[in-house]
């Protein structure tokens, strides 16, 4: 997708919770296979010169990313999910701030025994349903429409993402 739209990029994939070795599932091969995209590799586990390596850092889930950083927390700040990284822009980045604050406030209210205000609960609520999910559902074990579903996603995410790099 990036060489189509004449950018360079270096990619390297790993896995936060796999070994060196392990063969690719037959629904992923398909799936790939379906895209034109040929796969002959297996996994690869994330190593710490992986991640001295690399710019940037995505993963799939927010829990990939929170064990990626508690083996590696050097790479706070270049670790996203890949919609996090993709989708983010400033008025997002101000909701996820604000939504940060109150449940600081919430939790800050509760170990004094008290609640947060009506107003404060509904703002909560409403940041929680406008920010999207970062996670890109991990269709393992799944069906071969579940990695489909899973491509879709992760192709939306990458071409948004390939947006942003164009504009820089």
């Amino acid at each position: 997708m990036a060489a189509q739209r004449g950018i360079t990029v270096a990619v390297r994939s790993a896995g936060v919770s796999t070994v060196d070795g392990l063969p690719v599932s037959a629904h992923a091969v398909e799936t790939l296979r379906r895209r034109d995209i040929d796969h002959t590799g297996s996994s690869r586990a994330m190593t710490s010169e992986a991640v001295k390596w690399a710019d940037i850092i995505l993963t799939m889930t927010s829990s990939h990313k929170r064990g990626l950083l508690q083996w590696h927390p050097d790479a706070i700040d270049k670790t996203y999910t890949l919609k996090e990284y993709a989708l983010q822009d400033d008025r997002m980045l101000a909701d996820i701030e604000e939504l940060e604050a109150l449940y600081t406030e919430l939790h800050m209210k509760q170990a004094l025994g008290q609640q947060l205000s009506a107003s404060e609960r509904n703002r909560l609520l409403e940041l929680e349903r406008r920010i999207p999910s970062f996670d890109i559902v991990d269709p393992f074990g799944g069906s071969l429409s579940n990695y489909d579903s899973c491509a879709m996603e992760i192709e939306a995410a990458l071409s948004k993402l390939l947006d942003k790099l164009t504009k820089r």
